[in-house]
């Protein structure tokens, strides 16, 4: 996923997690960043049950 925000004072990490919330249906507060905060490839996660997130992912690795 790629975001117009720069990568200053954090914005584009924000921006990429709300962009995650949106894409799976979540409130923002529901996505935590487990790494990746200054690097380029992060890795996040939803607080939401497992079954809901993997038909969504799946949804959206189908387009």
């Amino acid at each position: 996923m790629a975001v117009a925000a720069r990568a200053v004072d954090g914005a584009a990490t924000e921006a990429a997690l709300a962009a995650v919330a949106g894409a799976f249906g979540v409130r923002r507060r529901a996505v935590t960043l487990v790494s990746g905060a200054t690097a380029r490839d992060k890795v996040v996660a939803v607080d939401a049950p497992a079954d809901v997130v993997a038909a969504r992912l799946a949804d959206l690795l189908r387009g």
